[in-house]
């Protein structure tokens, strides 16, 4: 048993405890509180002029999948060869030994959603991992953690312009994914279908097992998954969202929740030419839950929460920002019963920060993975 005394707790399910204790048995929070009283039996880590945070998780990567390092032999991302995928498993392509795992660490990050990338227009169910582990079995937090699809360049160029075939235009893009769904439905509602695992992987989506996770950076496109959505009655999460301050209302409106990012990027293609430090601060105020994503190893994990200052720099406030690589992260999950802040009952990661998480200067001391110490090393 554990008692984290002295810091400054930031617990994301209210206001910071300047001098706050965490107590923890086994895998569990047990209590968090402002003081320092500890009740016999706890091991006390005085960690006075530190701060507490949970751990941070990163909602969108390809953690493992496309490794470090081994950039050519170890990317397993994008299974170019049919633009519908959705029986493809993120977990069978996880490599746990990815040095990304470790530099997750080194930043703070203890959970990560990784999955396929976006050449297809499905392309395969995502999964949510602790980053500690030897065997990915043993790391899920959550599988399937989304179907991933994709609109917009990636699907066009890979297929339309390499290879000759649909999808050649958005249209087409837009088409193959209704299709798709509706292939679906009519496997649903067989009484003894012949196995499919397309259309298994579909129809949990159908059945609101899981959401829909479509990567869409212009506006049109996000509208497009939007109105594919609602003709199919899915769970919808729009994934980078690059011009999603353009359409904020709209998806307030209809409460979906998206997961913004890079923001450490350029413009790498003509889709990004909307891309800005303001978009997070625009959705915040118009009422839309949000995660914050490196979408690595675009940007390497461990700049999770540089991406989260960044938000900082365009107007968002920081406790939004915190609660973008935390609590709102978990939600748009659905974990956020059991991570993304620091309450009891909840799994015990927490990282101990030398000051504000947000400081550029600040460097994580200390990480912890269900009461383990894993960091440092």
């Amino acid at each position: 048993m554990l008692a984290f005394t002295g810091a400054r707790v930031i617990t994301m399910a209210g206001p910071p405890l300047e001098k706050g204790t965490v107590l923890v048995e086994g895998e569990k929070i047990i209590d968090v509180k402002e003081g320092l009283v500890v009740p016999p039996g706890f091991e006390v880590v005085d960690l006075t002029g530190k701060t507490i945070l949970p751990g941070m998780i990163d909602a969108h990567s390809h953690l493992g999948i496309m490794e470090e390092i081994y950039r050519e032999e170890g990317d397993d991302c994008n299974e170019n060869t049919d633009p519908v995928t959705p029986h493809l498993r993120a977990i069978d392509a996880v490599n746990p030994a990815d040095l990304g795992f470790r530099d997750a660490l080194s930043g703070g990050v203890t959970t990560v959603v990784t999955g396929p990338g976006s050449t297809n227009i499905i392309g395969g169910e995502m999964v949510a991992l602790k980053t500690r582990g030897t065997v990915v079995d043993d790391m899920i937090v959550r599988f399937p953690a989304g179907l991933k699809a994709a609109l917009g360049e990636n699907p066009k160029r890979s297929y339309g312009r390499e290879k000759k075939v649909a999808p050649v235009t958005r249209m087409a893009s837009a088409a193959i994914l209704r299709e798709s769904l509706a292939r679906a439905q009519d496997y649903s509602k067989k009484k003894e279908p012949e196995r499919d695992l397309k259309m298994e992987a579909l129809a949990r989506v159908l059945k609101q097992e899981v959401p829909l996770r479509v990567h869409a950076h212009r506006a049109d496109d996000i509208m497009t998954a939007v109105r594919i959505a609602e003709e199919f009655k899915v769970n919808l999460v729009i994934e980078h969202c690059t011009e999603g301050h353009l359409v904020a209302d709209k998806l307030a409106e209809k409460g979906i929740p998206v997961v913004i990012g890079p923001l450490l990027s350029n413009r790498a293609k003509v889709e990004l030419q909307g891309i800005t430090l303001d978009a997070a601060s625009i959705l915040a105020r118009a009422g839309v839950r949000f995660a914050i994503m490196t979408d690595h190893p675009v940007v390497p994990i461990q700049y999770l929460v540089v991406s989260a200052a960044l938000a900082v720099k365009g107007g968002l406030a920081e406790e939004q920002a915190l609660k973008a690589v935390t609590i709102d992260a978990a939600a748009i999950l659905g974990l956020d019963k059991r991570l993304g802040s620091l309450e009891p009952g909840k799994d015990a990661d927490l990282v101990v920060w030398s000051g504000n998480p947000l400081d550029i200067s600040s460097r994580v001391e200390q990480v912890f993975i269900e009461g383990q110490k894993v960091f440092p090393f």
